[in-house]
């Protein structure tokens, strides 16, 4: 997969001020207002930033948490986790592993085999139905 690599005015421009605020610089939206937060139709769950394929609608399930939570990404290679300190918690970060942006967090507290929660931000995604 080629890494994407653009300026932070190209970034800008590109992006949602929303979008730009989460992918770019580790935002969260508030807890239950994002627009995929409720939405279970068949389909795949795309970077906002770059178009990639991070989680399939059969891996999404109703956490209660407020934000989109998957079991597992469509690949491991889809994504990378960095360890967050910030706000006085110890997080694993979850990023697009093409763009770089963030995504959310992945938490050991979920239910499926591997027992793990992505707790993703809406705005770091884009639906595609099917």
């Amino acid at each position: 997969m080629d890494k994407i690599t653009l300026t932070d005015e190209e970034w800008r421009a590109k992006l949602s001020a929303e979008q730009y605020h989460i992918l770019r610089q580790a935002g969260t939206e508030r807890a239950f207002t994002g627009e995929y937060d409720h939405t279970f139709a068949d389909g795949t769950y795309l970077c906002a930033g770059c178009g990639t394929a991070l989680f399939g609608s059969g891996e999404k399930y109703n956490s209660g948490c407020g934000w989109p939570a998957f079991t597992a990404p469509i690949a491991d290679e889809a994504i990378d986790n960095y360890e967050d300190t910030s706000h006085g918690m110890r997080r694993v970060e979850v990023r697009c592993s093409r763009c770089d942006g963030h995504l959310g967090h992945v938490f050991p507290d979920g239910p499926g085999e591997n027992g793990l929660r992505y707790c993703i931000n809406s705005g770091a995604l884009e639906f595609k139905p099917g």
